[in-house]
């Protein structure tokens, strides 16, 4: 025969399902929700801010990346700068030099013509 060993270990739960008691499982929900509800919403508020400060601080670090682009322009100019000095420097050098050549190539041409 059947002996109590022999019954499903499901028996007799679907017949226990209507039981349920909805009010006593919507008063868990609403327990369970209170419960983690306020550190969530405290989680959610504290993510919100840390976003805002990231946008904050993304726009603070564009802002100084423009600024060490506009130095190192700067730079650069400064560095056309010194080096048109320079070659300009070279260039008066060139002149007066070539002006003490002409000089004395028309020394030696009035000193030939003497001759």
């Amino acid at each position: 025969g059947v002996g109590p060993s022999d019954a499903s270990p499901d028996e007799g739960v679907v017949e226990d399902l209507p039981l349920i008691d909805e009010k006593a499982v919507e008063q868990l929900t609403e327990g369970l929700i209170s419960h983690y509800l306020p550190d969530l919403q405290r989680s959610k508020s504290a993510l919100q801010e840390l976003t805002q400060n990231q946008v904050v601080l993304l726009e603070t670090l564009e802002q100084e990346i423009s600024k060490f682009k506009e130095c190192n322009s700067i730079f650069d100019i400064n560095a056309l700068f010194s080096e048109a000095k320079h070659y300009h420097n070279k260039l008066v050098n060139i002149r007066n030099e070539m002006m003490m050549l002409h000089e004395k190539t028309s020394k030696l041409k009035v000193s030939g013509i003497n001759i």
